[in-house]
């Protein structure tokens, strides 16, 4: 499952990325292979989403959470 498909409320634990150069910027973001992530809210519109992750809030656009594969 991608995180982009995840509803407020519901969390997920990072397992891998689909886009290699995005991945880079996710790590650097601390969206690690392993770590656990909880979708907090979207936007009025839908984009972008408020995720967190290692105990803080990080948005992220749909394009970019549907890199991310979830366990």
């Amino acid at each position: 499952m991608k995180l982009s498909q995840l509803l407020p409320g519901q969390a997920g634990v990072i397992k891998e990325f689909t886009d290699l150069e995005m991945s880079v910027k996710l790590m650097e973001m601390g969206c690690l292979p392993g770590e656990p992530i909880l979708v907090e809210r979207y936007a009025p519109l839908g984009d972008p989403m408020a995720i967190k992750v290692l105990g803080y809030q990080l948005s992220l656009r749909m394009q970019e959470a549907a890199t991310i594969i979830l366990q």
